[in-house]
This record gives structure tokens, sequence and C-alpha cells, in this order.
């Protein structure tokens, strides 16, 4: 009887979903696709801008000025950050993050105003009396300039309350993030500054609410573009090109009110020269500024988020795949 052999058997493949490996085939993995890296992510930007408010005020022995800054704009970028999050979490809670980000930030706001009130002074191009009636106002304020001790204590506090917010909001965000609540958030801050720059027009308030929006703009483009690509961060220059020319302007604005505070013992005729020889510079400054943000917040809001998702897509897509979807759009 001839013996038999049994023929090979085919070797089993396991079929593992690719995006359970590598992600999905053809694309760059990014945390903004993945709802429980996305949150990660977004906790540990928001984290990373609380330990350096902390570093700040380690360091306000080695410059006052500097430490100054360097804690507003951290609490600046934490701020963004929440926006980023603001619709995933419950309405009370954001509020809540929201104001103390503010508090904080605003016990710093006298320091930030003596440092560079200063330095926009001096920037300034003025009569020999406006530079004497602007002496006097320095010489004023001089008087209210916060010790160094007072600033350790400040800073410390604004320290500390971030802190305390970082530990809140981890707490109460859920476990996953979807990319289009952050989306969601994007549109928010882009809507509001939008909104602020057509009514600086008529309105100092608004034409600095503009420049704290966009600044909030530019930190969230910058957080998505570093998971994405060349697209995304294409929008975030735009806009931040837009705010390096609001940012001179809110400087004079800042500088008036700071006339209008320290100069009180000062003759009003010569205050009033001075402060209109800033009024004439800044409206210079507010409309070309305007000018220069007109094709950056041209869009409508809903517009603007369609943008970014369409270019995290691209930027996410490999080129073969991207000239693809060109081809079909």
């Amino acid at each position: 009887m001839a013996m038999t052999t049994d023929a090979p058997k085919p070797i089993s493949t396991l079929h593992y979903a690719e995006h359970d490996k590598l992600g999905p085939l053809g694309k760059k993995v990014s945390a903004l696709y993945e709802p429980a890296d996305l949150r990660k992510a977004l906790l540990r930007e928001f984290a990373d801008a609380v330990a350096k408010t902390k570093e700040a005020a380690s360091k306000v022995d080695q410059g006052a000025t500097t430490a100054v800054h360097d804690a507003r704009k951290a609490l600046r970028r934490a701020r963004a950050v929440l926006s980023l999050m603001q619709y995933a979490l419950p309405k009370s809670e954001y509020r809540a993050v929201r104001r103390a980000l503010q508090e904080a930030r605003r016990g710093l706001g006298t320091a930030r105003d003596h440092a560079v009130a200063p330095e926009t002074l001096a920037q300034l191009a003025l009569s020999d009396e406006d530079r004497a009636t602007a002496r006097r106002v320095l010489d004023n304020a001089a008087e209210a300039l916060p010790t160094t001790a007072e600033l350790e204590r400040l800073l410390a506090e604004a320290a500390t309350r971030a802190t305390a917010q970082a530990e809140a909001l981890e707490a109460a965000l859920p476990q996953e993030l979807s990319w289009s609540d952050v989306v969601d958030g994007i549109e928010e801050i882009y809507n509001q500054a939008r909104t602020a720059r057509a009514k600086s027009k008529k309105s100092k308030q608004q034409f600095h609410t503009w420049r704290r929006r966009s600044k909030e703009l530019v930190y969230q483009l910058e957080l998505v573009a570093d998971h994405a690509g060349q697209r995304l961060t294409a929008i975030k220059d735009e806009v931040s090109a837009v705010v390096d020319q609001l940012s001179p302007a809110v400087d004079l604005i800042m500088l008036r009110e700071f006339v209008n505070t320290y100069g009180q013992t000062i003759q009003a005729d010569a205050l009033d020269h001075l402060k209109a020889t800033i009024d004439v510079q800044l409206a210079d400054m507010m409309k070309s500024a305007r000018n220069a943000g007109r094709d950056a917040f041209d869009s409508r809001a809903k517009r603007f988020a369609k943008r970014i998702v369409k270019a995290a897509k691209r930027d996410l897509t490999p080129p073969d795949d991207a000239e693809l979807d060109a081809i079909g759009d």
C-alpha cells in the first residue's frame, strides 16, 4: 500500500487592523485622530504651561521684567490650551478654570505695565515738552513700582493658582477627547478674534481683545501643527504675522492708560498734549494693523474651521494620496 503524505498546510495569517499596528495605512500616526492620545497631549501642554509659570516665579531675582513676561506668556498659553478642551468639559468647570487663569494673569498686569511703559515711551517720537512730561509720569510711577518681594509673592500666587487648575482640569476632562471638539475650540477663539477686529475701529478695548484672542489662536494652531504638518504651520504663521502688527499698538493703548494713572499731579495742559501725541501715533498703528489683519480674519468662523480640518487631513496624508484627493476635489 503506498504511503501518502499530507500536503503542507498553509501558514495562517492573523489579520490585525492596520490602525492597531501602525495607524491608518498610508497615513502618519497623529494624536489628533486618537482620542485618548489627544487628551494626554493637551493635558501635557497645559501642565507644561503651568510648569513654566512656576519656573518664572523662581527666577524673579534674576530679572523681574523677564520673570513677569514669562509668567504671563505661560498663563496665556494655558488659557489657549484650555479653550481647545472647552467643548469636552462641563461648562461650570471650564469657566472656573478660565476665571482662575484670568485672575492669576491680571495680578501681574501692573508689574507688566511698569516694565513696558518706559520702553514704549523711549521709542515714541516726542517733542522736548512731551518728553519732559513723560519723564514726570515715569517719576510718579516709580513710587508705585512693586518691590522684588511683592513680585515674588504675586508670581508665587499665580503659579499656585495655575497648578491647582491643572489638577482640576485632569479630574474633569473625559478620558477621550475628539478632534472635532478641538476644532470647535479653535473656531470659537477665531470667531472671538474676528468679532473683536470688526469692533476695534471704534474701540481700543476691542482692539486689545483682538490681540489677546489672536495670540491664543497662534498658540492653538502651533500646538495642532506640531501633530500635523506644514499646512497647519502656514495658517499659524498667517495669524502670527498679524499679532506682530498688533503688539506695538497694544503697548501704546497700555501706555495711554499708564499716563492717565500716573499723571494726576501734572499740569492738565501738558498731560493732555502728551496724550494727544500718543493718540495720533496710536490711530495710525491701529489702522495699519486692521488692514494687515483683513485677510487673515476675512473668513467666517465655520469656513476657517473647515480649512483647519482640511489642512490637517492633507498634512497627515502622503503626497500621492493628497494628490488624488486634490484631483477628486
